[in-house]
């Protein structure tokens, strides 16, 4: 092979070199439009989709630290347990009251059902009548034990019991959030729409506004504080201040355990008469 060829062939090779990089440039490119594309893209049920199908194990339990703030800053704090478990997209949840004395045993029950047309199974425990109470559907407005946070807030709403629209994606104290408008499809329900704030990384809502039937802000929830615990992100601190009460509710969540393999029959009535966990 003369000196020519040798020449022409690695001039060939170079350029195959650089075509190859082109190649490459070009479909990391194409695939990181594909993907914001893609993205772009979501609906608002999507990302409430996303949210509801959010990985946080097959049960969980925790200690939860409620304090009550009101509008003179004076803080009333108690102690609650609380367990819950999923059954394929419904869940179970009990929980008891530790602290103080003067709420110590009260307990609750919940079923919720994924389903929308089911309506959710609710129980309150009152020590002090030693009696069971089912909390009715039209009850599920009221405030749950002098919080900020109603019978209803405290559980998982479907995602198709309200019509969802993505307004924005904003950054929210650094973090990249969907902002996403829910509005509920009964429209005798306590709240005309709700607007959150969708971490994107989490998939956990780091705000929440709530609207009463009149379009007016009621209540706000941040949930400022969202780490990795046993793998699953979980919210440990929320605030629930409500401006229409000058009230305020801090729940702080410790020793959250995931997957311990919690029992079906810690999820019953008697159990819940019985006025205690263990």
């Amino acid at each position: 092979m003369n000196k020519r060829q040798n020449l022409k062939k690695e001039k060939l090779g170079s350029l195959a070199i650089v075509f190859f990089l082109i190649l490459i440039w070009f479909f990391l490119d194409t695939g990181g439009s594909l993907l914001d594309a893609a993205e772009s893209s979501l609906t608002g049920r999507d990302i409430m989709l996303k949210v509801d199908n959010r990985p946080d194990g097959i049960d969980r339990e925790s200690i939860l630290e409620m304090t009550l703030i009101n509008k003179r800053s004076r803080k009333r704090v108690r102690t609650v347990l609380s367990y819950s478990r999923d059954y394929g997209k419904d869940k179970k949840t009990i929980m008891y009251f530790e602290k103080p004395a003067d709420v110590k045993g009260t307990g609750f029950l919940s079923f919720e059902y994924d389903e929308p047309s089911k309506e959710d199974d609710r129980w309150l425990y009152l020590p002090a009548l030693k009696k069971v109470r089912r909390i009715s559907g039209s009850s599920k407005n009221d405030y749950f034990m002098g919080t900020d946070f109603t019978y209803d807030d405290m559980g998982d709403r479907s995602v198709d019991e309200d019509t969802h629209q993505l307004l924005r994606e904003e950054v929210l104290e650094g973090y990249p959030c969907w902002v996403v408008e829910s509005v509920p499809e009964d429209k005798s329900y306590m709240y005309s729409k709700r607007i959150s704030w969708i971490r994107k990384d989490s998939l956990i809502a780091f705000k929440v506004e709530f609207y009463d039937r009149r379009g007016t802000l009621i209540k706000t929830l941040t949930a400022p504080v969202q780490e990795k615990v046993d793998g699953y992100w979980t919210a440990l601190k929320m605030v629930m201040d409500n401006t229409g009460k000058e009230h305020k509710t801090l729940l702080e969540m410790k020793d959250v355990q995931y997957d311990r393999g919690i029992k079906d029959s810690l999820f019953r009535v008697s159990t819940l008469q019985r006025g205690r966990i263990h």
